[in-house]
């Protein structure tokens, strides 16, 4: 009987889940079992765990049409779905984020721009795969997430040959930092004063990614940064 049953018990899927309204946000791959949710609700719950969700996840749409999934036999293995709340499903191109390098352009500004409009920064993308996070004509800063201290900071690298542009700057910092708010959209200094533009940052410096929440003032470089540790010696060479 028991053999005859795991014959007959349906087959994983594997989905892709993003979260509404949210056009950074990368998606998270989340198996679908059957075996283990037993109701469309305890998979709902398990999305919400996945996508970090900033209230519990009771819909799941799908990203083109909107068309709202009603029960697990209804997902499609290796397809994309929306995660939201009771709110209304947000019309985004969840598909085609301008994080994504493949098929992008550049302006005349230098910034690269992909097919579907959003822009992402040269000063990040030039210095991060060099291989040495000593990389010349690059300069490090490191950033905190807010009010998380089980997370170490995670560098960012920026040229120093190429005009930051503010608003790719805080696109890039959405996709490190994957804050369970969303999208980042201030950075501040360790004293909760606000960075307003690039020409701020110091090389070296430590910084906090912020959503729409207010700045948390927290011990993060005491706790998560010990005194030798190597973020410390992420200086700029020439």
């Amino acid at each position: 009987m028991s053999s005859r049953g795991l014959a007959l018990a349906p087959p994983a899927k594997n989905v892709v889940v993003y979260r509404n309204g949210d056009p950074f946000f990368p998606g998270r791959k989340v198996v679908v079992n059957q075996r283990r949710f037993l109701t469309f609700e305890a998979f709902l719950n398990e999305v919400t765990k996945s996508v970090r969700a900033p209230l519990a996840v009771r819909n799941l749409y799908t990203p083109r049409h909107g068309r709202r999934v009603a029960e697990l036999g209804d997902l499609q293995d290796g397809r994309q779905y929306v995660a939201a709340g009771f709110e209304k499903f947000k019309r985004l191109d969840y598909l085609n984020r301008g994080r994504q390098e493949l098929g992008g352009t550049r302006n005349s500004g230098g910034l690269q721009v992909s097919t579907s409009g959003w822009l992402f920064p040269p000063t990040f993308h030039s210095c991060r795969n060099t291989g040495s996070s000593h990389a010349p004509g690059c300069f490090y800063s490191s950033v905190f997430r807010n009010g998380d201290l089980l997370s170490p900071p995670f560098p960012l690298p920026l040229s120093r040959s190429t005009p930051l542009q503010w608003d790719a700057l805080l696109a890039t910092l959405t996709e490190k930092a994957n804050l369970r708010s969303g999208a980042v959209n201030k950075l501040c200094r360790l004293d909760g004063t606000q960075v307003s533009g690039g020409e701020e940052l110091v090389n070296g410096d430590y910084y906090v990614a912020v959503g729409n929440e207010e700045y948390k003032k927290l011990p993060y470089l005491e706790l998560l940064v010990p005194q030798h540790s190597a973020y410390k010696t992420l200086w700029y060479v020439d």
